[in-house]
């Protein structure tokens, strides 16, 4: 039997426990302008799924009840749901007033409804993290679909123009997904090359690079199992376990929510179904249900998928951990 996570923590002495909540993670839904091989969310052009504005509301009035210092937006395309701008506009007039970071897919600027985002995440100070798996047009069109990595060009040249990526208080990031079933090259180096890249062929300026390892779930798993690579991965990922990378682990600082508000350990987790209870109803537990201060005591659920955020260098939402 292969090793499983729980064993691996257990040979490297590397307990994954809480710390105290740093960053809210909602993901606000799976309607997203795009149909992406590696995406985790399986989200795309004709999914359902978004955050209403009841939950937006609930999520608002707890949030502001906490010392929870930054709020990550993720999707899908969070700018597809009706309420991004009243949840945006609310988090930002607290009297404690969030960072907020959006997830953005960025050829949603050059859709047709959604010219209002350049100006709108600028005016916000609104920090852009946005997908970029390669500096070369047929590697990113084949991960994306085509046409991609030409508008992803346009929208970055239009954050460029209103000082993303150039002014300290916008600050543009790009997130590198491997183009298949291998892990990330190490971060640094090849964020070198981008910055060289973008800025030699397009112009394009931007502050620092996430290199994210591909999780063995939902669409990405589908597309390895079509091409009868699923196993090899799941070995690779075993093997290259890092323990060092288990203290900067986004489960430990970050509370994840569903678009219906239900609270998970992470992104993968939730697109796995593997939600937290109630300690007291044994029902999913919701975001305004919770009380930060406890919040650190419960369990951290985890699974053989959690090979993938410790392999090599890490994988985070911030990107490598070592």
């Amino acid at each position: 039997m292969p090793e499983s996570f729980q064993q691996a923590l257990a040979r490297a002495h590397t307990p994954l426990t809480r710390s105290t909540p740093e960053i809210l993670q909602l993901n606000t839904g799976k309607l997203c302008n795009l149909t992406c091989v590696h995406c985790h969310v399986n989200a795309g052009p004709a999914r359902k799924e978004i955050m209403t504005d009841e939950t937006i509301d609930r999520i608002i009035q707890w949030f502001a009840q906490t010392d929870i210092p930054t709020l990550d937006l993720t999707g899908g395309t969070p700018e597809m749901v009706p309420g991004f701008r009243h949840l945006v506009d609310s988090v930002r007039s607290f009297n404690q007033p969030r960072e907020v970071m959006t997830r953005l897919n960025a050829t949603i600027i050059n859709e047709p409804g959604y010219e209002w985002i350049p100006e709108y995440h600028a005016s916000h100070q609104i920090t852009v993290i946005a997908s970029m798996p390669c500096y070369s047009p047929e590697n990113v069109n084949e991960q994306r679909g085509n046409g991609v990595f030409d508008s992803s060009i346009s929208a970055f040249q239009k954050l460029n123009e209103l000082g993303y990526g150039r002014n300290p208080k916008l600050p543009l990031h790009f997130v590198y997904n491997p183009n298949g079933g291998f892990l990330p090259p190490e971060q640094e180096a090849l964020k070198a090359d981008y910055k060289r890249e973008m800025k030699k062929h397009f112009g394009i300026d931007f502050n620092d690079l996430y290199a994210i390892t591909n999780m063995p779930i939902a669409r990405f798993a589908s597309y390895l199992k079509r091409n009868g690579q699923l196993d090899e991965y799941m070995q690779t990922l075993r093997e290259a376990f890092n323990p060092a990378t288990v203290d900067g682990l986004m489960c430990r600082n970050t509370i994840n929510s569903s678009w219906t508000g239900e609270v998970f350990d992470c992104d993968f987790n939730q697109m796995l179904k593997m939600g937290l209870k109630n300690e007291t109803t044994q029902e999913p537990l919701m975001v305004w249900d919770i009380d930060p201060n406890s919040y650190a005591e419960i369990p951290i659920q985890i699974g053989d998928h959690c090979f993938g955020c410790t392999a090599g260098h890490g994988s985070s939402c911030g990107g490598s951990l070592e």
